[in-house]
């Protein structure tokens, strides 16, 4: 099969981005599976380059299809070409991290790129550039015009997509609804099918404590999310549940599950991240392009030392491949 072309922005310059993004190009495995584009700034690459004493060619493209083995293949956009910090919120470096994100959305819309992979960005950074977006699963699902999504985490032995993420816990208690639950269930079967799993066993987690105990401790478990497994099971899914949310990660290290279904954002990282921090990949499911990305910030403590550890950049890449040669 030929080789998938895998776009990966750098993320926030500022942060461990450029590093962890150049990093990951030593791996044999990655030339080996994919073509990888870098999507950021000459410039900013050339000055982690020096950091890290890279010596490797860079070789600047105007299409991606231009790429080759054995260089730095790079879409340079041109949005930062002045003097910056490391380790520190700049309005300037959260504009410029969008601009690589725009890009590689656009290349890939167009099918230049089989697949995107991000490096992490600032939230913060991003509003003092007068970015209009929480995340990069907001940018993703808005400029490919996608209104069903979800974020999926991947990690050691688990699997999760979440309901809601990047809200208040008292407005993801409201966005438990029948048709949004059915939803999420339907993306957890179609992105586990994605990543080689040929029929998924999909857990779904209850809102609240003891997945509401017949009522007890709240009906939404009664209301929304047991009509939503009905209908679920009625198309021919594998879905177990309400299953309580103090064991359901339990079952899924232990084999009973391939992935679960979390209400929120903190059901779901919390686990993930306490089993496997430095190796978890996010996915945003239901998008018209494969989008993966790490599941760290921009580590500013490390940034611009060259001591930052790309085990997710290279865990977010192998998922990337994966997605896009199924897709294909």
């Amino acid at each position: 099969m030929k080789k998938p072309f895998i776009g990966i922005t750098i993320g926030d310059p500022s942060g461990s981005g450029p590093e962890i993004s150049l990093k990951a190009l030593r791996h044999e495995e990655v030339f080996a599976s994919c073509t990888p584009i870098l999507y950021g700034d000459e410039y900013v690459l050339r000055r982690a380059m020096s950091i890290l004493g890279s010596e490797t060619p860079v070789h600047v493209l105007a299409d991606p299809k231009e790429a080759c083995d054995g260089v730095v293949n790079v879409v340079s956009p041109g949005a930062l070409d002045e003097p910056w910090e490391f380790a520190k919120v700049q309005g300037k470096c959260g504009r410029a991290a969008f601009e690589y994100i725009k890009r590689a959305i656009k290349d890939a819309l167009g099918r230049s790129l089989d697949a995107v992979v991000t490096g992490p960005i600032n939230k913060e950074a991003l509003h003092e550039g007068g970015i209009p977006y929480s995340g990069h699963t907001e940018i993703f699902a808005d400029l490919t015009g996608t209104k069903n999504y979800a974020m999926l985490l991947t990690g050691g032995d688990i699997r999760v997509i979440h309901v809601s993420t990047h809200i208040s816990l008292r407005e993801a208690c409201d966005r438990v609804k029948r048709e949004r639950v059915l939803s999420v269930i339907r993306l957890a079967d179609e992105a586990t099918k994605g990543l080689g799993v040929t029929k998924p066993r999909i857990a779904v987690a209850g809102l609240n404590p003891h997945s509401g105990e017949s009522g007890l401790f709240g009906a939404e478990e009664i209301d929304e999310i047991i009509p939503a497994i009905e209908e679920a099971r009625r198309e021919g899914l594998d879905v177990a549940g309400p299953v309580p949310p103090d064991t359901v990660f339990l079952k899924i290290v232990k084999g009973e599950f391939d992935i679960v279904v979390a209400m929120y954002h903190d059901q779901g990282h919390i686990p993930l991240k306490l089993t496997d921090f430095m190796g978890g990949v996010n996915i945003t499911v239901g998008l018209p392009i494969i989008r993966t990305s790490v599941d760290h910030g921009t580590a500013f403590g490390k940034a611009g030392k060259g001591t930052a550890d790309e085990s997710s950049m290279l865990a977010a890449v192998r998922a990337a491949v994966s997605l896009a040669q199924n897709r294909k």
